[in-house]
């Protein structure tokens, strides 16, 4: 049995770079939601926008890991 090193490497370095953008999309979506200080105000439909774009885009993220995992 022959294992194909370098494709391997490939696999976990994706794997580990998806899992890291997720975690800092839906990390930056939860600091979007939270309560600001008066002085760095920003208007609460940015806020929302902002977070709904940081989720969508990690949903996007897990949607094509198990579309990836699943399609034959």
């Amino acid at each position: 049995m022959h294992l194909q090193w370098n494709l391997l490497g490939l696999v976990f370095l994706l794997s580990f770079g998806a899992a890291v953008a997720v975690i800092v999309l839906v990390t930056l979506g939860i600091a979007a939601l939270a309560p600001t200080r008066a002085d760095t105000e920003v208007p609460a439909g940015v806020r929302y926008a902002a977070a709904g774009l940081c989720f969508a885009a990690s949903a996007l993220i897990i949607g094509y890991g198990i579309y990836a995992i699943v399609a034959e």
